[in-house]
């Protein structure tokens, strides 16, 4: 009898011990989940693309005649100084006899040549005329911006007008030269095997050897063709341009992007190689967009955007004409702002919510939400600052479960 009853009461411990294994086992836990605190701070929503620098005015030093180009000498990277610095230099073909018609014909080009030389040299006149008119306006903003009286768009758009002007003159001095070599190009077309004394006249002294002079101050970008050779009039010799002061940088815009931003806004030049971002401002937005192909294949609408650097040539050494970079355009930024975390937003119906952790409960909260960067949101009702919520919510978590941070080791 004794051994029964033992019998019982260890079949009954026995059973207790598995019940409260079987209970322990399928006891609900807490889900373990990854969170966030909501902040107050600053934020900004910038558009981020790809991009290039290049100078605004480059300047191609092309043959003004038919003849043999010396090998140049210069390299790029080279300083130059306008209408100083010889880059190249060219001998002329030998004159061919000249028949009465085709003697006729380049008198008839000569002529039309000095034309066009006096046409440039108005022209040249009223640039000097118009930069002289946006000098004095530039330095007349200058003085209302430090007053106070004037705005700074009105002082950066004086300054861009005289930018402007300034591009203009060096055009018209451009087309005076060529419009010089036109009539050089013109009156080599009248020289015959007999015509010695005005081969000679037109040369140097140095055989005839045609110097080819900098059109511009700064640095030879690239040299197109380096090596002695015959070319034809008007072919491409290298490039030049002014890296530390007429360096801009184009970006090539998704047109659902670029209809975003505006003249002005603010831009963050980043991975360009230097240790600090650099700072720029949009200046222009092209209104013609133009299909491309991305990587995928897909076809795509772009605009492009000129962007002009603010930041100090200093700050920018050895960047230079087509380098990559990437420009943050800021589309809209706030100083003091209630923010969480992107990846805590899920749609909740119409609507954004988040889940907040209160005493280890999980709580569905609605949340207007009205900018978003993909890593920042801001809040505008909701929630308040120190509240703690759940980062990338799974589809199996409720109102009032309980939740548990995780934990790294």
């Amino acid at each position: 009898m004794a051994r029964r009853k033992s019998r019982q009461f260890l079949t009954l411990g026995s059973m207790a011990l598995i019940a409260a294994a079987i209970a322990f086992a399928f006891w609900p836990r807490p889900v373990l989940v990854d969170t966030g605190a909501v902040t107050r701070g600053s934020m900004i929503v910038t558009i981020n693309q790809e991009a290039r620098t290049r100078v605004h005015d480059a300047y191609i030093v092309s043959t003004p005649i038919a003849g043999r180009l010396l090998r140049v000498d210069v390299e790029p990277g080279d300083a130059v100084v306008r209408k100083e610095d010889i880059v190249a230099l060219m001998l002329p073909t030998n004159p061919a006899a000249l028949d009465i018609r085709t003697r006729e014909q380049a008198r008839a080009s000569v002529i039309a040549a000095e034309a066009a030389l006096r046409v440039a040299q108005a022209n040249h006149n009223k640039a000097i005329a118009d930069k002289e008119l946006s000098d004095r306006d530039y330095k007349r903003a200058a003085t209302l911006a430090s007053s106070g009286i004037a705005s700074q768009a009105a002082l950066d758009r004086a300054q861009s007008a005289a930018r402007s002007a300034e591009a203009s003159l060096d055009t018209t001095e451009a087309a005076i030269a060529m419009r010089i070599a036109e009539i050089t190009n013109a009156r080599a077309r009248l020289i015959g095997f007999e015509d010695q004394g005005l081969a000679a006249a037109i040369g140097n002294g140095n055989n005839n050897q045609i110097p080819l002079h900098s059109p511009a101050t700064g640095r030879v970008l690239r040299v197109i063709q380096q090596s002695e050779t015959i070319l034809p009039a008007g072919a491409p010799i290298m490039e030049i341009g002014d890296i530390e002061h007429d360096l801009e940088i184009v970006v090539e815009l998704l047109s659902t992007d670029a209809v975003q931003v505006s003249v002005g806004n603010r831009v963050i030049i980043d991975k360009w190689g230097g240790e600090k971002p650099l700072a720029g401002v949009v200046e222009r937005i092209d209104p013609w967009g133009f299909t491309k192909f991305s990587a995928l294949g897909v076809e795509e609408q772009r605009v492009n955007a000129v962007i002009r650097l603010t930041s100090p040539p200093v700050a920018r050494a050895n960047l230079g004409h087509g380098f990559r970079v990437e420009a943050r355009i800021v589309v809209w930024e706030q100083a003091e702002t209630i923010i969480v975390p992107s990846s805590a937003l899920f749609r909740h119906g119409d609507d954004w919510a988040v889940f907040a952790v209160e005493n280890g409960t999980a709580h569905l909260q609605p949340v207007k939400i009205e900018h978003n960067n993909s890593i920042k949101a801001q809040v505008v009702e909701g929630l308040e600052q120190g509240q703690i919520v759940i980062l990338y919510p799974s589809s199996g978590l409720s109102e009032g479960q309980k939740v548990q941070q995780r934990a790294y080791n």
